[in-house]
């Protein structure tokens, strides 16, 4: 009987000890991908070069494993690049409309780009991504100006996200939206707006990063500065947490969009794409993200926010 104990003990210890291990198995390993800027800190200093040994990643606050880091800066990586164009925009946008047909005509041969109207909670796509530039100007017209004609600019990401006109995973894909940010759905400044939420959880499934450029909405007379607030607010955390950049100037619009696309251009062009695994705890899912450069003179944008998943399963389209 003593023996017969003794060796109950032991099995009992024996699975104690393993329990670790086997919680480490049952956790699991998921991989993600990110693209990341790295910006020479001098505008006019070329695109930079860093090293794979030069970046450290956390993923939900651990460390992850890189297991790919390469450049993005050559003119043959593909960039997938939608316009997003308020319908609800005041028709002084028509001023613009020279710096915009002056950016797409300008863009690298590399970048495919298309333009999308943000209209009752969609975004309208005027044709495919192509390489034609010139084409894609021939789309472009005034928004109708009417007041909430977007129902919200982050049901249009959510909608684009979830219908990204390609299914090449390759390419860099990014998104420039021109929008006041206001969600008619939440006027007041609400940093956990579900439809803001949600917009960021479908832009880290798809991989965008997202850009915006304020521009008021038409029937904005009867508004408050802290709506107008709310908006800019809104539209920068969605652009924190995909990887992008928020520009605007005050409340009001800005005299020319030339600078900002300048500074766009500026930023594809030095870009990486990061691969990684870390820790999975359970299904595949949207964890924080952290990336450190070690590199003199530059400054380092990055996604706050990564979809994970089981290796293989890749991000849904």
């Amino acid at each position: 009987m003593k023996n017969r104990y003794k060796s109950l003990a032991v099995m009992i210890a024996g699975l104690l000890a393993l329990t670790p291990a086997a919680l480490a198995q049952n956790e699991g390993v998921g991989q993600g991908e990110a693209t990341i800027t790295v910006l020479p800190k001098d505008e006019h200093a070329p695109a930079t070069n860093v090293s794979e040994q030069n970046v450290q990643v956390e993923v939900a606050g651990k460390k992850a494993q890189i297991t790919s880091w390469q450049s993005l800066h050559s003119s043959q990586s593909p960039v997938e690049l939608v316009l997003m164009i308020d319908q609800g925009a005041r028709d002084s946008l028509g001023r613009e409309m020279s710096d915009i047909v002056h950016f797409l005509q300008g863009l690298p041969p590399n970048v495919k780009v298309t333009i999308g109207y943000m209209e009752y909670g969609r975004t309208a796509l005027q044709g495919p991504l192509t390489t034609d530039h010139a084409a894609v100007t021939k789309e472009l017209h005034l928004p109708a100006g009417i007041p909430e004609e977007n129902a919200s600019p982050y049901f249009c990401l959510s909608d684009l996200a979830k219908h990204w006109p390609s299914s090449d995973r390759t390419a860099a894909r990014e998104v420039i939206m021109i929008s006041d940010g206001v969600d008619y759905y939440e006027l007041r400044y609400d940093p956990e707006d579900p439809y803001v939420q949600s917009a960021m959880r479908d832009a880290a499934q798809a991989d965008i990063i997202v850009y915006s450029i304020y521009w008021r909405d038409a029937g904005r007379v009867d508004r408050t500065g802290y709506e107008n607030n709310a908006g800019q607010n809104l539209l920068s955390e969605v652009t924190q947490a995909t990887g992008g950049n928020s520009y605007w100037i005050g409340y009001g619009n800005p005299v020319t969009l030339t600078p900002y696309f300048g500074d766009f251009t500026r930023r594809i062009d030095n870009q990486y794409e990061l691969g990684f695994t870390a820790p999975l705890h359970g299904k595949a899912d949207v964890e924080n993200l952290k990336v450190k450069v070690s590199a003199p003179d530059v400054k380092v944008t990055s996604p706050q926010q990564v979809w994970l998943a089981p290796p293989g399963a890749g991000n849904p389209e």
